[in-house]
């Protein structure tokens, strides 16, 4: 076989290449491999990237021996898990990809109620394990998410309002460094380290375990409560105030959608815009009743699913909106849902231009606000609410229609903004926007956590924090 190369990187020596399989316990994967078409596939749809190698890691030695091989050849590093960042991050040209997904170990203590999980696991599996013994944490919303890039990046999920960001609830890193060392991060152990980890997404390293905080969580007040476009603004505005009344046990999403078949709507609103509120209350369900009441008797609503269910079933309720394979995606926090707010979001909503397309924001406050703003990297803790852009389509001839929307709404929904958006879902054409989201203090931060651990700038495959240290620091 011929030596591999790449349009963005360095040839790689066949010998070389041998050697590193011959290292590797887990499967080391390159062009000519029958799977490499699927294993280099990322869920966005729009991402097409080559990569000269895949190693499937089997275990932390793997990820320390495939860092190593990087860093001595000067190959571009992505690091996979989900591979759901809309940015494709899990996957490069040329270069290396390290894939965690082998890696599913999870190990709860029901005791301390805490939970050491790989960094290969995704939500669903993870869900899965914590569920057993009646608990959870808060985590992403759709099942195939990996919990890395979640966690590193903040983590908003249906139970943040109640126990927090994922970040927060995030007791201690294991973490395989640009140099090639293993470490632990956590409050009493490479504290700095620990800081960027939260919030600060894939910058400094491999995280190839997290522990956890869990809580009890069993059942759920769960649904949606759907109306269709013409009560969208009049129900924006009694939410506006319903929210300030409600316990953090709420927590509460709403959805611009058009409901497709297949989806956990009824077929009265299939293939017709709608404004659904995706609720979660964690608590007694007498008092989630109370609680819900007014915003399920509000108008006439189209439909209304809201029930109790096992929280695993809440996880994976969004996953039907992810049916079509190529996405962009763009968020905005936004200070308040103002009536110009509120007049920009149902215009944009109406003008969605893919019926897989949707418009959503969160609640944010409760737990999420109480965590001091300089405890994590995680930014924008005061922000009311978090909303995302989301063109999901399925003709590639029709791209730059839909990414044309995304961008327009989130212009359009600037004037409203808290000053940033929420990484974990947003794709960036400007490389200052991250300096920007993060504000010059935080950032400041974030470089010399990032100096110290990873100088060169190896994991850039990301939104990157750039070093200003090493020959490499100014590398794109």
């Amino acid at each position: 076989m011929a030596d591999q190369s790449s349009p963005t990187g360095p040839a790689i020596e066949e010998a070389a290449v041998q050697e590193f399989k011959a290292n590797q316990l887990g499967e080391v994967i390159d062009p000519g491999h029958p799977e490499y078409d699927s294993a280099r596939r990322v869920w966005n749809g729009m991402i097409d990237k080559r990569p000269a190698l895949i190693a499937r890691c089997a275990g932390v030695a793997d990820v320390i021996n495939a860092v190593n091989f990087a860093r001595t050849r000067n190959l571009l590093v992505a690091v996979r898990c989900g591979g759901h960042h809309p940015a494709g991050f899990g996957v490069c040209d040329g270069g290396l990809v390290i894939d965690l997904r082998p890696m599913k170990g999870m190990r709860v203590d029901p005791i301390k109620r805490t939970a050491h999980a790989q960094g290969g696991l995704f939500w669903r599996e993870f869900d899965r394990e914590a569920a057993a013994f009646g608990l959870a944490t808060p985590g992403g919303n759709v099942s195939d998410t990996g919990i890395g890039g979640l966690t590193t990046g903040g983590g908003i999920g249906h139970i943040s309002r109640k126990y927090g960001l994922t970040c927060d609830n995030l007791l201690s890193a294991d973490v395989i460094t640009a140099d090639g060392k293993f470490l632990t991060a956590s409050p009493q152990q490479n504290e700095d380290l620990f800081w960027g980890l939260r919030g600060g997404g894939g910058n400094f390293g491999i995280v190839t375990s997290f522990e956890y905080q869990l809580h009890p969580v069993t059942r759920v007040l769960r649904g949606w409560v759907g109306y269709f476009l013409d009560q969208a603004k009049a129900y924006l505005k009694f939410l506006r105030e319903y929210v300030k009344t409600v316990p953090d046990g709420l927590g509460l999403s709403i959805f611009f959608v058009t409901p497709q078949p297949g989806s956990y709507l009824p077929p009265s609103v299939h293939g017709k815009i709608i404004m659904a509120a995706v609720v979660c209350f964690t608590g007694p369900t007498d008092e989630g009743e109370r609680v819900l009441k007014p915003l399920r008797t509000f108008g006439s609503p189209a439909c209304d699913t809201v029930g109790p269910a096992p929280y695993l079933v809440l996880q994976g309720s969004v996953d039907p909106l992810m049916q079509a394979s190529l996405s962009y995606e763009k968020s905005v926090y936004l200070k308040e849902l103002s009536d110009d707010a509120i007049e920009v979001m149902v215009d944009r909503a109406a003008a969605m231009t893919s019926p897989w397309s949707h418009l959503h924001f969160v609640l944010m406050g409760g737990a999420i606000s109480r965590v001091a703003e300089d405890e994590t990297a995680f930014r924008y803790r005061q922000a009311a609410y978090d909303c995302y852009i989301l063109p999901h389509w399925k003709n590639p001839e029709e791209s730059d229609q839909h990414i044309e929307w995304a961008r327009t709404t989130w212009s359009a929904l600037q004037p409203f903004s808290a000053g940033g958006g929420y990484l974990n879902r947003h794709q960036s054409e400007d490389e200052s926007e991250v300096p920007r989201v993060y504000g010059e203090a935080k950032y400041g931060r974030l470089v010399a956590v990032k100096n110290k651990y990873d100088p060169t700038n190896l994991f850039r495959v990301n939104h990157n924090i750039k070093p200003t240290v090493g020959e490499s620091g100014s590398r794109s």
